[in-house]
């Protein structure tokens, strides 16, 4: 399948810099996945497509201040670190920018000012694909309070302006920090706006999984079935597992918030539809175009690249022709894309 089939014009206008004041106050597109038709409403609308008994399952994951800039020690050359996935014993695996400066051994000293004495220091021990490093960190102290002081919230690239509040990057339900970006289609949610929710009678689910390479690494190759997903760490807890059960049971749709809570939901899947279990573990789960889905009914979701692997995902629930046309009509209508854009529900 040639990566060409899932990319659109997108006017650079469109991409959202800064999230919206009022996080319910996005758009909401609706993509019937069976016939491919669009509707428009406000986010706040999004009670229309949920009943009593369906099960939202949002992801609480919450974004480190993952990015790290530091300096070579033995020639001062800047590198920056981007962790991905804590590998315990003070290791991570990171991506390296330039990765050519990050050789087998480097020492890499970071710091709260120019002349500071380092803080923190990173030392390369394995060298992988494409600028991946892993590095063991030496400190003294606690790891996470020092990244509170000497890293940076790793906003995507089409994000152009820093944030005035940085927890407008977080969830409001974030909770298990890990992540080096935010499953942004848990954004648009208010802690009151849920809350109305669960007064409905729509159950909501918390599972993790940790955001790294795997969600947004660009597809380098031609053919899509080529592309290699990176590893994430997964967690379904035993209450969300039982939630999961229950509403499958009573008739409920299970409607995943995020591609991630998505990629979550279907690692954990059974083949034969047996009852879904309380586990843990690494996932490099793609979906494209041909996958069956197993435990998905519907997905609430942002405005994705061209050519993306989330772009792949949805087209494999609603289909390649609906997703991309419902995409040139959000552009004919001037909807907000990506990170802090407007939203798509699919069901």
């Amino acid at each position: 399948m040639d990566i060409g089939l899932f990319d659109y014009e997108l006017p650079e206008e469109l991409i959202a810099q800064t999230p919206l004041p009022n996080r319910t106050g996005s758009r909401l597109m609706s993509l019937n996945k069976a016939t491919g038709e669009v509707g428009h409403h406000s986010f706040e609308q999004l009670q229309q497509f949920v009943n009593a008994g369906d099960l939202l399952v949002l992801n609480d994951t919450r974004v480190i201040p993952a990015r790290l800039f530091g300096v070579k020690a033995d020639t001062g050359a800047k590198i920056e670190l981007l962790l991905l996935n804590n590998l315990g014993d003070d290791r991570w695996e990171v991506l390296a920018k330039p990765a050519k400066r990050a050789r087998i051994g480097t020492e890499i000293h970071f710091s709260t000012g120019q002349n500071a004495s380092p803080t923190l220091t990173a030392i390369v021990e394995e060298e992988k694909e494409m600028g991946g490093r892993i590095v063991r960190f030496r400190y003294s102290g606690i790891f996470n309070e020092l990244l509170d002081r000497l890293g940076q919230v790793p906003l995507p690239p089409y994000i152009k302006q820093q944030l005035d509040d940085k927890e407008r990057y977080q969830t409001v339900y974030a909770k298990h920090e890990g992540s080096a970006a935010a499953p942004t289609a848990g954004l648009h949610f208010s802690e009151d706006f849920l809350q109305r929710l669960e007064r409905q009678g729509v159950g909501i689910a918390y599972i993790t999984l940790h955001v790294g390479l795997g969600t947004f690494r660009p597809v380098s190759v031609d053919r899509v079935e080529e592309h290699h997903m990176h590893s994430e760490y997964y967690h379904i807890p035993e209450k969300a597992a039982a939630q999961i059960q229950a509403a499958r049971e009573a008739g409920g749709k299970i409607i995943a918030v995020g591609t991630t809570a998505a990629r979550t939901l279907e690692t954990a899947a059974r083949e034969d539809g047996g009852p879904i279990q309380a586990c843990q573990g690494w996932t490099d789960i793609f979906i494209y175009p041909g996958y069956r889905f197993k435990l998905l009914d519907g997905l609430l979701t942002n405005f994705h690249l061209p050519k993306s692997t989330l772009l792949m995902l949805i087209s494999a629930l609603a289909g390649r022709e609906h997703v991309l046309n419902a995409y040139r009509e959000a552009v004919r209508e001037r909807y907000r894309f990506f990170s802090f854009g407007d939203a798509m529900i699919i069901i």
